[in-house]
């Protein structure tokens, strides 16, 4: 007779920001939930962004019955198209979420090749073994949902991202009903979202941003600019109603801004009338005064509008003296450095930029402490794993749900990997699966390591110097002086000078060589360079032999 064993599998998303996947298993079937990205850190060269390792679903991929996805985010979609590369499922979520999935599936050339099924908030669908029933709840786009994933094992709860917004945009507030009547079948776990745990008090309501826009429109003199996420469908209606109330148009720029201002019209999540909007061709040849851009970067990304346009790279409008630049986010953890870069930029080229700091231009989708109790509350688990942040956020969760009643032994503050089971109704830990980041880097995914990484920033840090050396066919004679090349290593005194102290230095060690020439060049050169610099240039030598 098989166990009556629930595993939970967290493969992204906790110890992290971004990233989000979580799989459930029961006996030989799977169940997944999101399949995120997250933004690369200062210190990742090269790397675009990076996405859960999947290798405990390939190996099990006959098990897998299907991917339910919360909400539209890229930190719970970005993914997708990697995962069904390797894992054909049916694929649940509500209808913005899926007409997201649509667009960035045909973004990627697999447009019509996903098995996406639509549900709404407050349905349910049978998985394999698993019962989910979509709840809704608030978050900074619309259409998100939490999850009640009834196995025979318990009812376990899945909050996604999540706020109790008693006053959102779309006058759909989260499903408070839902949540208690959870607690009366009882709810064997809450995984919930612990991103603002360590903020006090209630997140405000997206209505707050109102007042601020008014306020930016009344006192912009020029045009208005406002960057933010591009699948931020409710801030879009927000830039829409205040432009409306300014007599200004509104311009959204950008394919992935352009692709979601579509989609959520043509469902019905956005209200834009269609003379309200105009082209950034049009908007260029109107009065300053009566125009609105919405565009990407408010991450400070270098490819995206707003970086370009703090380069002064943008193809299709510049910067103008006069403009008001709007950051409408907050900078993920680790994006500080790019953001206020780009901020110092944009003051640079003569715009004026309101942020975060300055106006509340920007409210977090996410609960903050006194929800988080709230949500304890509401669903009275008998055990808890906070999810969805680093480790400093899960553990101030944790604390949280002390305090409000769960004993310490019954919370499992879990890392990437670390698989959780529950047995006829006990929580114990479980193996560990492969959890490491999944670098995505032009068109590969996955192969660069963290060797690669490792020498990237090496090269970055001191830079690279090429020794070629022309040697007798036979023997380790040199043919020529070696010829000495550098890139990125800069040092203290006259180049040439130290450069032909370094010709002398392998000319005395291919002489007295007798085991692994290349070898012993590259470590006589290096500390030499050492020696005289304190830098350590990453060294190659090539041999050619005539």
């Amino acid at each position: 007779m098989k166990e009556n064993k629930l595993r939970i599998i967290p493969l992204g998303g906790l110890g992290e920001v971004g990233r989000n996947m979580m799989a459930y298993e029961y006996h030989d079937q799977i169940l997944v939930v999101d399949t995120g990205m997250m933004f690369p850190e200062n210190d990742m060269l090269g790397i675009d962004y990076i996405i859960p390792d999947i290798t405990y679903l390939k190996q099990n991929r006959s098990k897998v019955a299907g991917i339910v996805i919360t909400h539209g985010h890229e930190d719970h979609i970005g993914a997708i198209h990697h995962v069904l590369e390797e894992i054909q499922v049916p694929i649940f979520a509500t209808p913005l979420t899926i007409g997201l999935l649509e667009a960035k599936l045909a973004r990627y050339g697999m447009a019509g090749k996903a098995d996406l099924r639509t549900v709404q908030a407050g349905q349910s669908v049978q998985i394999g073994p698993f019962k989910v029933e979509f709840f809704h709840v608030c978050h900074s786009i619309p259409d998100g949902v939490g999850l009640g994933i009834e196995t025979p094992a318990g009812l376990v709860v899945h909050s996604g991202d999540y706020k109790f917004d008693h006053t959102p945009v779309d006058n759909w507030p989260s499903d408070y009903a839902k949540l208690a009547e959870f607690s009366q079948r009882g709810v064997l776990a809450l995984l919930a979202d612990s991103t603002n745990a360590d903020r006090p008090g209630w997140t405000p309501s997206e209505r707050v941003i109102d007042g601020a826009l008014d306020q930016v429109f009344s006192q912009a003199r020029g045009r208005v600019i406002i960057a933010s996420f591009a699948s931020l469908i409710s801030r879009m209606q927000q830039v829409a109603n205040a432009a409306q109330r300014f007599n200004r148009k509104v311009a959204f720029v950008g394919t992935s801004m352009q692709d979601n201002m579509r989609i959520g019209r043509k469902l019905g999540y956005l209200e834009i009338p269609e003379d309200w909007m105009v082209s950034i061709e049009q908007a260029r040849s109107m009065p300053e005064s009566e125009v609105v851009i919405m565009c990407t970067g408010s991450q400070g990304e270098p490819s995206s509008i707003l970086g370009r346009l703090s380069t002064g790279t943008n193809r299709l409008f510049d910067i103008i003296p006069g403009d008001t630049v709007v950051l409408s986010s907050h900078p993920i953890p680790g994006n500080e450095e790019n953001v206020f870069r780009t901020i110092n930029r944009l003051f640079q080229r003569g715009a004026n930029v309101i942020y975060e700091n300055i106006a509340p231009v920007h409210v977090s989708g996410h609960a903050s402490q006194e929800e988080m109790k709230l949500l304890l509350h509401l669903t009275k688990p008998r055990y808890f794993v906070p999810m969805h942040g680093e480790i400093r956020h899960l553990k101030q969760h944790a604390v949280l749900a002390q305090m409000v009643g769960v004993p310490a032994e019954n919370i499992a503050t879990l890392e990437n990997g670390q698989v959780l089971e529950f047995v006829d109704g006990e929580m114990r830990l479980g193996e560990r699966v492969p959890s490491s980041y999944v670098f995505v880097d032009g068109t590969g995914v996955g192969d660069v390591s963290a060797e690669v990484m490792r020498e990237r920033e090496a090269l970055s840090r001191d830079g690279i110097v090429l020794v070629n050396l022309r040697l007798a066919h036979d023997t380790n004679r040199l043919l020529s002086e070696p010829e000495i090349l550098s890139k990125g290593f800069v040092v203290a005194r006259d180049t040439e000078e130290i450069f032909t102290a370094v010709r002398r230095k392998v000319t005395e060690t291919v002489s007295r060589a007798n085991g692994s020439l290349q070898k012993d060049v590259e470590q006589a050169v290096g500390n030499y360079l050492y020696g005289e610099t304190h830098r350590r240039p990453m060294v190659f030598v090539n041999v050619s032999r005539f």
